[in-house]
């Protein structure tokens, strides 16, 4: 396993939940957007602890980027969310996931379904030209319990206007569901209940033309799968495009 040293160049803390970090960037590390590599650090008792995150930043950046929860008693997050500027983390530079673009069919509107720190995948995918080449629309939809755990809203909300991708194809959607919020609940239900088309002015979800991927909670991904299978949908993979992926290797402590 090839493990390399990088160095952080940035800390952001959105909560007591959620912390972001940048650091440099190996130049023989290559990934696909929306994969994950094994990240972590040496704690201060000695133990090597490395837990797969994926990677938030655009593969063509020179730096990359790092979404991750904060667990006090957690064996990586308890020391990993007091990293400081010129600390070092550890990452393997071998690459992998399920949430690539090219693991789907081509289609009309894809859909890229977050909670919590499962938002780090589609940051990439969002940045990538090649997503707006192969899809009309791309949704991006965040679920989190509160407001000061909606991590990237402002850049999301703005990115249209930022961005020299999106050919202004994008859409942010975001539901809280422990806080009074103009879109509350759970994303399942907006999805099962078709409120989210409505919302947004698009058209009914259709697996045969429009394309999804997952990453949350077992309960979210489960929901969602079965929901998509019962209508029909293929989940695809690396020998198959599909209609849906779903990132199931996220347990973060």
């Amino acid at each position: 396993m090839a493990i390399k040293k990088e160095t952080v160049t940035e800390v952001r803390h959105w909560s007591d939940k959620t912390f972001t970090f940048k650091t440099t960037r190996d130049n023989g590390f290559r990934f696909k957007n929306g994969e994950f590599a094994m990240m972590g650090i040496d704690r201060t008792d000695g133990k090597r602890v490395l837990r797969a995150y994926s990677m938030a930043s655009a593969n063509y950046e020179d730096h990359l980027e790092w979404l991750s929860i904060k667990i006090s008693d957690g064996l990586l997050t308890s020391e990993l969310q007091n990293i400081q500027v010129g600390d070092q983390v550890l990452i393997n530079n071998k690459s992998t996931g399920t949430l690539v673009i090219d693991y789907l069919k081509p289609g009309r509107n894809l859909y890229l379904v977050a909670t919590g720190t499962g938002l780090a995948p589609f940051l990439s995918i969002i940045r990538d030209f090649e997503t707006y080449e192969k899809f009309d629309r791309v949704i991006l939809t965040h679920t989190v319990q509160k407001q000061d755990e909606l991590v990237y809203r402002e850049f999301l909300e703005d990115y249209n206007s930022t961005s020299p991708v999106t050919q202004d194809k994008f859409f942010y959607f975001n539901t809280l569901t422990q806080q009074e919020w103009p879109r509350q609940g759970r994303i399942t239900n907006w999805f099962f209940d078709h409120k989210i088309e409505e919302h947004l002015q698009l058209e009914k979800y259709d697996h045969t033309q429009d394309k999804m991927m997952i990453c949350g909670s077992q309960g979210l991904n489960s929901d969602l799968m079965d929901w998509l299978e019962t209508a029909g949908a293929q989940e695809g993979n690396t020998s198959t495009p599909g209609d849906f992926v779903i990132e199931k290797a996220f347990v973060q402590r």
